[in-house]
């Protein structure tokens, strides 16, 4: 694989991952407008795994105090010593992590073709992005994630669910969620941060299952680049993200969602591309 690509490739990655405008959505779309199409090939499926795990190491670093604590909170309720703040954070973290993991394996066997398509990509970017303006515009922001509850997190884990359809964006309706529920813009993005752990571990195992079963190891090199890359470029984006969001609302995101998939419906029903 050239080396532009793989820049290419790691830095939208790393940019979109955290950012409520789909990174899958972002990749599939960079597939379908190169010269590597055919984004479940095995070479794909693995640079996608190699940026995937760079960003996950990204967020591990940025939120490592918040994984300090929930590894604390695992240790607390291993040893039975109650719903700490600590074992709280953890369960929750796990609560809203379990819906995604379960539809997700679901999906991952039947292999719905349709959810494959520019088509579903572009209507989820554009009618996720006009909920996350609405539920950033009407609802109120006092919530922060210590105030959490488990009906909170049973919520945002099942708006997560609806991720896997490519073009929603993971970060975003979790985002969303969180802001319906009343949650600061920060607070949202921060536990929809730490929901990502889980999130982007799950879909680097499932597209390792894929990578397996197509017996391809070849790209080992070209694999590390990636990771490196999607790190630092992941790395600027939580940080860039968090100190935007202390002043500033989710509409410009909103609306470029909203741009950019009528963009691609425009391009799509006029037969320019498909």
């Amino acid at each position: 694989m050239v080396f532009y690509y793989i820049v290419i490739l790691a830095i939208i990655q790393g940019l979109t991952e955290f950012l409520p405008v789909s990174s899958s959505g972002h990749l599939g779309l960079f597939h379908c407008f190169t010269d590597h199409c055919d984004q479940w090939d095995a070479e794909n499926l693995t640079m996608d795994i190699a940026v995937h795990v760079g960003t996950l190491f990204s967020v591990l670093l940025y939120f490592r105090k918040d994984v300090y604590k929930m590894i604390l909170g695992g240790v607390d309720i291993l040893t039975r010593k109650g719903l700490t703040p600590n074992a709280k954070l953890a369960l929750f973290v796990v609560t809203s992590s379990i819906p995604v993991i379960l539809f997700g394996l679901a999906l991952h066997a039947l292999e719905p073709d349709w959810l494959k398509t520019l088509y579903v990509i572009a209507w989820a970017t554009v009618i996720f992005g006009i909920i996350l303006w609405y539920a950033d515009e009407k609802f109120s922001d006092n919530k922060t994630v210590e105030n959490l509850t488990l009906k909170d997190a049973v919520v945002i884990g099942c708006a997560q669910m609806l991720a896997l359809i490519p073009g929603t964006s993971r970060s975003g309706i979790t985002m969303t969620a969180a802001r319906f529920l009343g949650f600061s813009r920060t607070e949202s993005a921060h536990y929809s941060l730490l929901l990502s752990i889980v999130a982007i571990s799950g879909a680097g195992a499932l597209m390792s299952i894929d990578v397996i079963k197509a017996d391809d190891f070849s790209l080992g090199f070209d694999a590390l680049i990636a990771v490196i890359l999607s790190f630092v470029s992941g790395l600027i984006a939580i940080a860039a993200m968090m100190k935007f969001l202390e002043k500033s609302s989710f509409r410009v995101f909103a609306i470029y969602r909203i741009l950019l998939g009528s963009l691609l419906l425009g391009l799509l029903y006029g037969g320019y591309i498909g």
